[in-house]
């Protein structure tokens, strides 16, 4: 799939847009969003995202209009149950809830920026390199088996990474929030506010992310352009999910073990998908293994989808009984 350098510029343009668009309807002035509001927002972005799909299969054919689709999907999907996290680092530092929308579209811009650095890495070690597939499968076999050994419940105290205790160590800081500014003056003295401490841990947080989420969906689909704007168009919205979502996090008790079971499936898919191409001395001669059959895009969406739909209901079933 050969993408103009214009249909780049556009489309980059236009979730800038919508990322400005976001920061002064909603970000701007600092309030808590009602269930309303961030439901009607979060069906909007939805909503943007499917047209753009169908736009796109509209465009360049129904194989790639699917392989977005499950690309979507899934980043919405993995994106949702990084809101867990987001919610534990909220309440470790007490972000007042006016102030988390801020927090939140800083940590989405700084993951777009990650994930379109790790797709253009990814696509260059693609291209020269078949056996990353190997690498990038057996890397979402061992994300897979720490989701579905672990829980939220395991994991609701909040560890500071690197990045945010060498911050906080070094850089003068206040213990008290100032609205929503990053740095206040103080004695003549600049200093940061929690609020800035609390993006850094996002935003190191988002690599993390990155490196799963890249790889998975780099299992459905190789075109980097397909591979971005599914990644884009899931982080849009999540603003408006977190709020939507609330208390209902906690219900989705099954949700880690659904993306466990698709983020296995996907590890399995690209090393099949690595043997098809294998260039490797050690394994088969160097020669392709074509005996294994290809796991169609529209197989793997039915996968992926299926999963979700049974875990979600299992989960509010499970939470419903207590």
């Amino acid at each position: 799939m050969d993408v103009p350098v214009w249909v780049w510029a556009a489309t980059i343009a236009g979730i800038a847009a919508l990322l400005i668009f976001d920061f002064f309807a909603h970000v701007r002035t600092p309030h808590e969003p009602s269930m309303k509001e961030a439901g009607g927002w979060s069906i909007f972005y939805v909503v943007i995202a499917l047209i753009f799909g169908a736009g796109l299969w509209f465009v360049w054919g129904h194989d790639h209009g699917v392989e977005y689709l499950a690309g979507y999907v899934t980043e919405k999907s993995l994106s949702v149950d990084n809101l867990f996290v987001f919610v534990i680092i909220m309440a470790a530092f007490d972000v007042p809830k006016a102030y988390q929308q801020k927090v939140l579209l800083v940590g989405v811009i700084i993951a777009l920026i990650l994930r379109a650095i790790f797709i253009a890495l990814g696509a260059a070690a693609i291209e020269h390199f078949s056996w990353v597939f190997y690498i990038f499968g057996l890397f979402l076999l061992y994300t897979a088996y720490t989701l579905a050994t672990s829980s939220h419940e395991e994991s609701e105290e909040y560890e500071p990474n690197l990045l945010v205790r060498l911050a906080q160590k070094y850089l003068p800081a206040t213990d008290e929030y100032n609205e929503s500014k990053l740095t206040i003056v103080r004695n003549g003295q600049r200093m940061m506010t929690p609020m800035l401490i609390v993006m850094i841990a996002i935003g190191a947080t988002d690599i993390l992310f990155a490196l799963d989420s890249i790889p998975a969906i780099y299992g459905l689909t190789k075109e980097p352009y397909i591979v971005f704007t599914a990644n884009a168009f899931a982080l849009l919205g999540l603003i408006q999910l977190y709020f939507l979502l609330g208390g209902l996090l906690n219900r989705l008790v099954y949700l880690s073990l659904g993306l466990a079971v698709i983020l296995g499936f996907i590890g399995i898919k690209l090393i099949i998908e690595a043997l098809h191409g294998n260039e490797l001395p050690f394994i088969n001669g160097g020669q392709h293994v074509s005996a294994i059959p290809e796991i169609p895009i529209w197989l793997s969406l039915s996968i992926i989808v299926g999963v979700l739909v049974i875990t979600t209901v299992a989960s509010l079933i499970r939470s419903a009984r207590g």
